[in-house]
């Protein structure tokens, strides 16, 4: 009896080793097909996210968290 726990635990722990070793995998870049466009970031242009930020803090009337330093009237 006990060695039919031990041999349902071993296949368990098998099992377990085998789904964890599959699912390992590397994808190349040309291989992500639409997701490896320069669009599909999330920063997306950088002057345009600049300048989004700016908007922001100038409108917030604060200054920081974004890392746009200046007041709110947005002369900085």
């Amino acid at each position: 009896m006990k060695n039919q726990a031990l041999q349902k635990l071993f296949h368990a722990f098998m099992l377990l080793i085998m789904l964890a070793l599959s699912a390992c995998s590397t994808v190349q870049p040309w291989e992500k097909g639409t997701l490896a466009r320069p669009e599909m970031t999330f920063e997306g242009d950088p002057l345009d996210t600049k300048y989004t930020e700016h908007i922001y803090s100038s409108k917030e009337a604060a200054s920081g968290g974004a890392g746009v330093g200046g007041g709110g009237c947005g002369c900085n």
